[in-house]
C-alpha cells in the first residue's frame, strides 16, 4: 500500500514545509496539494530543509476530488466532535485498520484540512473514513505540521509491514461497495432513513477484505431477487 498525504488549500507555506519534512522524517514521499501554491513559495522550502524534494515533486489538483484520482481508499481528518461524527478512529486505531487493509488496498490517502476551517461537509462526505487526534485542552489545537507528524509517526509502522505482504484484490472494492449500497437504499425505500445513510458513508469504510466481499455478494443476492 502507498500512502498519500493530501494538503487541501494549505495557506501557510511554513506549514507546508513542515508537513514535508514530517513526512520524510518518518518515510513517506507522495505529497498532493489541492487549491495551493504554498508549496512553491521560498518559506516552505526553509522549514522543509532536507525534504525539498517532496515539495518539488509535490502533485497540485483544482479539487480534492481530482487528487483523489486513483486512490481506493480516503482517510480525511476532522477536528470536529464525535458528536457529529460517532464512526471516527484515532491515530492509533487507523494504524490497526491499515495494518489489515495492506493486504488488498493498493492506494490510500490521508486527507488534512485548510489551517483556520479545515475540511467542508462535501469534503469529508468524499472520505471512507474519518480520524481525529484526542486532545485534552478546552480548546483542541494541533496546527497543519504538527498533525501531518502526529499522523505519519503514527503510521510510519506500514514501512515494516510493505515488504512482507503482497497486494491480494482489485482495487475500487470499498468503493464500489459503498456506492452499491447507496444505490440500493432508494429500491427499498429507505433514501430517507439519515442513520442508515450516515452509517454507509461513515462505517463502511473499516470493514475488512473479507467483510466487503461478503457485503458484495449479499448486495448482488438483494439486487438479483429485486430485479426477478
Amino acid at each position: 500500500m502507498q500512502l498519500h498525504i493530501i494538503l487541501v488549500s494549505p495557506a501557510r507555506p511554513e506549514n507546508v514545509g513542515a508537513a514535508a519534512r514530517a513526512m520524510k522524517t518518518m518515510g513517506f514521499s507522495s505529497l498532493r496539494i489541492v487549491d495551493s501554491d504554498a508549496h512553491r513559495q521560498p518559506e516552505a522550502g526553509w522549514v522543509a530543509h532536507g525534504s525539498t524534494d517532496i515539495l518539488e515533486k509535490a502533485r497540485h489538483y483544482p479539487t480534492l476530488e481530482a487528487a483523489l484520482a486513483g486512490i481506493d481508499l480516503t482517510i480525511a481528518t476532522t477536528a470536529r466532535s464525535r458528536s457529529h461524527y460517532h464512526y471516527y478512529c484515532t491515530p492509533q486505531e487507523l494504524q490497526a485498520q491499515l495494518e489489515e487493509k495492506q493486504q488488498w488496498i493498493h492506494h490510500a490517502a490521508l486527507v488534512f484540512g485548510r489551517e483556520d476551517s479545515g475540511l467542508t461537509n462535501e469534503e469529508l462526505a468524499l472520505a471512507d473514513l474519518l480520524t481525529g487526534v484526542p486532545m485534552q485542552a478546552d480548546y483542541p489545537s494541533l496546527n497543519l505540521g504538527q498533525a501531518v507528524m502526529v499522523y505519519c509517526y503514527q503510521l510510519s509502522a506500514l514501512h515494516q509491514q510493505a515488504q512482507a505482504v503482497a497486494p491480494a484484490a482489485e482495487p475500487g472494492q470499498l468503493a464500489a461497495l459503498r456506492s452499491r449500497a447507496l444505490g440500493l437504499l432508494p429500491q427499498l425505500g429507505c433514501e430517507q432513513d439519515h442513520k442508515m445513510v450516515a452509517w454507509i458513508n461513515q462505517r463502511l469504510g473499516s470493514v475488512s477484505q473479507r467483510d466487503t466481499a461478503m457485503l458484495h455478494r449479499l448486495l448482488h443476492d438483494i439486487e438479483k431477487k429485486l430485479a426477478d
